[in-house]
């Protein structure tokens, strides 16, 4: 696949512009455990998949920013001098990192670019994440900016954070940026230090089930849960002045200082605390090679994201429950920000099959719709490739 949007992305924009300076691919992610933790100043499990966005870029003579969605059929154009937000939202994700760039005294021309990619929309694999750090290691390459990839990260999440709109942690970018094949990072949201952990999937597929609910996590709900979080904090921090982030909570705080109060706050908080604690004895799990261990705790997860933080839907429940007794299938959980998008599985190679075609026929017997699936593989992060 990622041949043809190669030859597919430079024909289109030789049609349109003449030659690239330079293409650049930035894998979707995938994430293990560790879901909305890292805004809370958790840690986060993600990998970089073999799914992803490619931006082909070229430098204008003029102020003009031409862009082209290859995939949407769709053009938009603005100027590097008046940087505003687009009634579209695919253009803001490349906006916001031009602003950005601008507001931290980079110096940038106009520039035009064209977008594709096979990441699927909506589907929880940080698809935006993965065009904010294709623009912005481009933008680096084609203008000999300087900067390195902890830099490039972070400024992707505050053009999420502020042109976007969405407050997003830093993880999406982060795995987009750092991914490893065969390796998950096991990233500290507070002090950015990472380990790659092994994970090297012998015998064993990763299946994301898509619920078919595309989720905009613009929308109210997950800026919601992060200032429940930092309600929470505020009540901890009565009791325990140094706690600043649910991070430094632990369960006896939580039970002491919420359970009498706020149900909806008190859930919330008893997740976050939890998840940290769940992904952390996880990583012990994966060093020791016990993966059953890990699946049990990946089911955990999504106990929790259900019932406690709230972010699941009817159909991600379904899913996790039609495969929670299948022997075939080791650990499964929703995955992303929530409302929809995707759950993810780890399967026994030998077991796949018979998985596919009964999760599918529950589904559909349920929901009156096939179920779509993808299956993805760890892979390599952001880099230039032509």
């Amino acid at each position: 696949m990622s041949d043809f949007i190669l030859k597919e992305i430079n024909k289109i924009f030789k049609e349109r512009f003449g030659e690239p300076g330079c293409i650049v691919r930035s894998p979707g992610r995938i994430n293990l455990m560790g879901e909305h933790t890292d805004y809370n100043l958790g840690y986060v499990l993600p990998a970089a998949i073999d799914k992803a966005i490619f931006i082909a870029i070229g430098k204008r003579e003029d102020e003009l920013i031409h862009l082209h969605a290859g995939d949407l059929h769709e053009s938009y154009q603005s100027s590097i001098a008046l940087l505003e937000k687009s009634d579209k939202q695919w253009p803001n994700y490349v906006l916001g990192v031009a602003d950005q760039l601008k507001k931290n005294g980079y110096i940038l021309s106009g520039f035009d670019a064209v977008i594709m990619g096979d990441v699927p929309l909506g589907a929880g694999l940080s698809s935006s994440a993965a065009v904010e750090c294709a623009t912005i290691f481009a933008l680096n390459h084609l203008f000999q900016l300087g900067l390195d990839r902890k830099k490039m990260t972070l400024l992707c999440q505050k053009a999420e954070n502020e042109f976007v709109g969405l407050q997003c942690g830093i993880m999406d970018m982060f795995a987009s940026m750092f991914g490893k094949k065969d390796r998950l990072i096991q990233l500290d949201c507070r002090s950015l230090e990472y380990q790659y952990i092994p994970f090297e999937a012998n015998g064993i597929s990763i299946v994301l089930f898509d619920t078919g609910v595309k989720h905009s996590l613009a929308s109210t709900e997950y800026n919601v849960r992060r200032q429940e979080c930092e309600k929470a904090v505020a009540l901890i921090r009565k009791k325990y002045p140094h706690v600043t982030s649910l991070r430094d909570a632990n369960i006896e705080m939580v039970n002491n200082c919420l359970a009498g109060g706020d149900q909806k706050i008190f859930r919330r908080a008893r997740y976050i605390v939890q998840e940290i604690d769940r992904l952390e004895k996880g990583c012990e799990d994966l060093a020791k090679g016990d993966l059953a261990a890990f699946g049990k705790k990946m089911f955990d997860t999504h106990e929790g994201l259900s019932q406690l933080y709230e972010v699941s839907c009817v159909e991600a429940d379904a899913l996790v429950s039609m495969v929670s007794t299948n022997p075939g299938v080791i650990g499964a959980r929703m995955m992303g920000g929530g409302f929809g998008g995707c759950t993810l599985n780890l399967v026994y190679n030998e077991a796949l099959e018979s998985t596919l075609a009964s999760v599918g026929e529950a589904f559909e017997k349920l929901f009156s719709r096939e179920l779509k699936y993808y299956l993805v593989k760890i892979d390599e992060g952001t880099s230039v490739i032509g």
